[in-house]
């Protein structure tokens, strides 16, 4: 069971790689929040399925951390990074 699990970690460790992609070639700042979100669940995972196949426990708690700064760096992207165009107003007099 443990070489499944760590074969686990290997193919996620392998779709953090291909979603450095994304960050390199977005388009737009969105995608590559996207792809840091990304990162941020696969981290997550990762740190889980370790925690299983190594049997320690103190990787559940680093996993949760992880998550709860994801979740923090998303709404300062939402509040500061992300930039509201304003639709124009014609204002016939």
């Amino acid at each position: 069971m443990t070489g499944f699990l760590l074969g686990t970690a290997a193919f996620l460790m392998a779709n953090v790689a291909a979603g450095m992609i994304r960050v390199v070639r977005g388009p737009s700042p969105a995608d590559r929040m996207l792809a840091a979100q990304l990162f941020g669940t696969t981290g997550v995972a990762v740190l889980l399925v370790l925690a299983q196949a190594m049997e320690e426990p103190a990787l559940r708690d680093v996993a949760l951390v992880f998550a709860l700064l994801a979740v923090v760096v998303s709404v300062v992207f939402v509040k500061r990074g992300w930039v509201r165009i304003s639709p124009a107003v014609d204002e016939e007099e």
